[in-house]
Formats: structure tokens, sequence, C-alpha cells
């Protein structure tokens, strides 16, 4: 009788708790409903639980709910996301691949302490402190870890160098490297130059400034300003490279929010290229602070958009601070183009997928080969300069639309690239052959005009492909052959030189370019302008 009355009096007992715990659930602030849930599970719940990872998949979970954008980045991987756009990191300052399962440099960062002390490109790093890392199945990530490090501590590394009998050990101060987010210029034609910029960085616009400048002694009158596969950065430096296309006084950009002040940018007087022709090259992964740039100059009418429609992110980012060190990216504004129009996509709050899926949703509708095919969430006609029609609610449309080239696609080549075939064998190839390669093609220009990938180097391609895996399709040969032999050609450039001489070879296939070049040549632009007028 005894255990039946305490047992009914624990019952009595729980109910009225529960009872007055609903009360006070709906009495209370949400965010003592998270806590106390938190509490709850935490010493109620049959097992033990990770109060830490609960808190954040509830914080991850919270802040999926509000934009695609907005999001919640944990402690230790705070500076890995950063890093790209504050524009350095710590470490040896090499440029790397893992190959036949070692470690090979590609190419010494310049300024870096691996290149003071002579390290160079084909260098192979077989021991790090001592312990062997070459064929012991490493991966990139082990390699940071290993190679990256707090400036001023020191790591030795031994490497095998062809030509060398004994491992060559080198003690490297680990320092600052930087990032550059400017990945190529260069003279496409005697009077028109080409800036690619894939980030906007903090060294963004010092790094822009420093390609204007040589590019002028070259004889630049026009600039090509790629943007394409840039999904943005910093908002002040788009402002900042905006600036220097356009005169005193005008608007770039303007953002507005619940609580977030409102906020007018303005170009200031100084600006490098506020008169030569300008085209800026966009597609459907030029984002955020590409189409800031794009949508200022589009709006003043002081160039030429051209290619895809961009990706529409008209959100503005601001991190905020946690306790603990984490921080949640928070959308806090919109921004606004100079003629009024915000440029964000639609999204449904909690619809994370479905925007993931814009890119399959464009191709299904066929707006990356038909202009006619664009939609926009934007009704609104909004006015350039000129009073030329621009639209809002889904990015920039370009002034001049090039379809996406699927000319060359095929399984044979998809497969090709999966399985790191080109990437494997150029490495390869410029290992074995660097100064034979260097003697007969001392630059990228004599390189460029003078090498041709031959039928017999082909077919050790083909080969290598075969023992990879991916077996010689006739049909897809066919299909792809051209734009392979291209690949491999810039692949050599890169591994012999760097990525301004990847560009150099790759932008044969890059058909925005050749329309921008057509465009410049033809005074497109301005027969643009002159019809809207009318």
């Amino acid at each position: 009788m005894l255990k039946k009355s305490i047992l009914k009096s624990s019952l009595f007992l729980f109910s009225i708790s529960l009872l007055s715990s609903q009360v006070n659930a709906q009495l209370a602030p949400p965010q003592d409903k998270i806590n106390y849930a938190l509490e709850l599970i935490k010493y109620a719940y049959v097992d033990t639980v990770d109060s830490k990872k609960l808190t954040e998949e509830a914080i991850k979970a919270m802040v999926k709910n509000l934009d695609p954008h907005s999001v919640y980045i944990p402690l230790e991987e705070m500076r890995e996301m950063n890093e790209p756009l504050v524009g350095k990191f710590e470490g040896i300052g090499v440029q790397f691949n893992i190959h036949e399962d070692t470690i090979l440099v590609t190419q010494p960062i310049p300024g870096g302490p691996s290149e003071k002390l002579g390290i160079r490109a084909g260098d192979r790093i077989v021991k790090i402190d001592g312990a062997v890392v070459a064929n012991i199945k490493i991966t990139n990530n082990d390699v940071f870890k290993k190679l990256r490090g707090d400036k001023g501590t020191k790591v030795t590394v031994s490497i095998y160098r062809r030509g060398n009998t004994e491992l060559i050990d080198y003690t490297i101060t680990r320092d600052q490297i930087p990032i550059f987010s400017l990945d190529a210029s260069y003279m496409v034609t005697p009077t028109i130059g080409y800036i690619k910029i894939s980030r906007f960085a903090d060294s963004t616009v010092d790094e822009f400034k420093e390609a204007l400048s040589k590019l002028k002694k070259k004889g630049l009158e026009s600039l090509i300003l790629d943007l394409q596969g840039n999904g943005g950065g910093y908002l002040n430096r788009a402002v900042e490279l905006a600036d220097e296309f356009l005169t005193e006084g005008k608007k770039i950009v303007f953002t507005r929010g619940r609580t977030s002040p409102p906020e007018d940018y303005t170009s200031s007087v100084i600006g490098g290229w506020e008169k030569g022709k300008i085209a800026i090259l966009v597609d459907e992964s030029s984002a955020s602070a590409s189409e800031i740039v794009s949508g200022a100059v589009q709006d003043w009418d002081r160039g030429l958009i051209i290619g895809r429609r961009s990706f529409g992110k008209g959100l503005v980012q601001k991190p905020f601070q946690l306790p603990d060190g984490s921080a949640i990216r928070l959308t806090v504004a919109h921004y606004y183009t100079p003629s009024g129009r915000c440029i964000q996509k639609p999204y449904a709050l909690g619809e994370e997928d479905e925007y993931e899926l814009d890119f399959s949703n464009r191709l299904k509708s066929g707006e990356l080969f038909y202009a006619d095919s664009v939609k926009f969430a934007d009704s609104t006609n909004y006015f350039t300069n000129s009073k030329r029609v621009v639209k809002g609610g889904g990015g920039i449309m370009p002034d001049l639309f090039v379809p996406l080239d699927t000319s060359s696609n095929s399984t044979f080549y998809t497969d090709l690239l999966r399985k790191g075939v080109l990437g494997d064998f150029t490495l390869t190839y410029t290992d074995n052959h660097r100064a034979e390669l260097l003697g007969k093609y001392p630059n990228i220009d004599t390189f460029k005009q003078t090498f041709v990938l031959d039928d017999k180097l082909f077919a050790e391609f083909l080969a290598a492909g075969d023992k990879a895996g991916v077996k010689k399709d006739e049909a897809g040969l066919k299909i792809s052959e051209k734009a392979l032999r291209i690949q491999l050609k810039a692949l050599l450039a890169r591994n012999l030189w760097d990525t301004d001489a990847y560009f150099e070879v790759i932008n044969d296939l890059n058909n925005s370019l050749n329309k921008a070049i057509e465009a410049i040549n033809g005074n497109t632009f301005e027969k643009l302008k002159i019809a809207a007028v009318k």
C-alpha cells in the first residue's frame, strides 16, 4: 500500500510539474524555452548527450530557416572560412598536388619562405620533420595540418629533386602567405587588356590597380574584366573596384535593412579607368560583389555586361561573434543598384534546397541557351542613365547574351576530368620534361604561339586515361578532342609558369571573352546607347 501511495503521489507531483511547465513555457520568452529544452534533454534524457553539439545543431537549424545566405560558423572553421577573404594564411608558401601518393610542389608562392630558400616547382616533399609522408595515402588536409602554422615557427622538409641522389633538407620559417584574388592579367590584343578576378578579398583592389598599371604600359586602350564564376566577397571592395570605373559623385550601391542603418556608396574623384572602354563578363555563378560592380557599370552606361544572367544575391551579411568565439554571419540588409533594383532572386524561408537547385532549373528552362527564356521576379522596369530598360529580382541580365557552350561535352570528357587524368598526366609530363620545355619555350608567349600538342603526346594521354580506367570512346573523342587538347596545353602552361599562363591558353574556349573583343572592336556599346536614346 505504501509503494502504491508513493507512486500516486509521484505521478500527481509530475502532472502538476508538467502543467506548471506548460504554463511557464507559454509565458516565457522563446529563448527561455530553448534553454529549458536543452536543460531538460541534458538532465532527463536516457543517454548522455553532447551539450555543445546539441547547441550548435539548434543554432544551425534556426539560421537555416532565415535565408540561404545566413550561416553559423563554428569556432574551428572561423579561420579557414576567413582566409580567402582576408587574403593571407601562415605557412611555408607552396602550391602543391598529391601526385602518385607524394606531395609534389607545383609552384612556390612568389616572395614566400619556400621560394626564398630555393624550393622549386617539381620538388617532391617526402619527409616532414623527419616523418615519411610519401606512399602513406596522405590527404590535402593532412598536408595543411603539417605545413601550415603560426608565423615564426619552423618546419623541416626533406625534398627529392630530379638529378640529386640524396634528399635535400630545408628548415623553413613559416610566414604570412598572400592569397591572391586576381587570377590573370594580360593583353588579349595589342590594345585590349584582360583581368580576371576570382573573389573580392582584402587585397583585390590593390591587385587590380597593379595589374591595370602594367597593362597600361603595354598599350591598354580597352579593358575586359572577367567576373565569371566570382561568388563575391567584401562589399567595400566591390564599391572600391566600381569606383575605379566611375567619375566622381555617382551612386554605386545602396543598402536598406529593418534595423541596419541605410548606407549609400558613391564614387570618389579617384579612378584608374574612368574613360577607356570596359566590358564585364558574368555568368550564372557571378554573385554578390560581382553583381554590385556589374550593376553600377550597367546602370551608369559605363560599359557592356556580357555573358549570362548572374546569380542573383542582393543580401548583405554581417558577422556577429558568439561567446565561445564562433559566429553567425547574418543577413542584415538588401542592396540595390543605382537605378533602384534589388537583384536578389526569390527565396522562401527555409527552402534552401529549392534555392540551391536554381542552376538546374535554369538549365531545364532553357535560359542558359536562350535569352528570351530568362524570367525576372520583379516586373518593374528600371532605367539606366541612357534610359535603357533593366530588370531586378533575379540577377544582372547582360547587355549581350552568350549561351552556355556544351558542344564539347561528352561522357568521355567528363570521366577523364572526374578521374583526374588531365591533371595527373600534365604534372607527370611537366616533371619529366621541365628543363627541355623551358629551354625550347622560355616564356608563355613563345609557348602559346609555337607549342603544338602533337598526336604522339595526345596518344600518350589517351593511354594514361585507359590505364586510369577511362576507355577510349571514339564518339566522345570526336566531340571533345579540341577542348581536351586546349585544356592539356593550358595545364602544361600553368605547371611551367603560373595561372596567368593557364588563362592565356584556356581562354581560347571562352566565348564571352571572344564576344567582348568583337563588341569592343565593333563599337557595339555606343550603338546600344544611341538606340536607347532614340
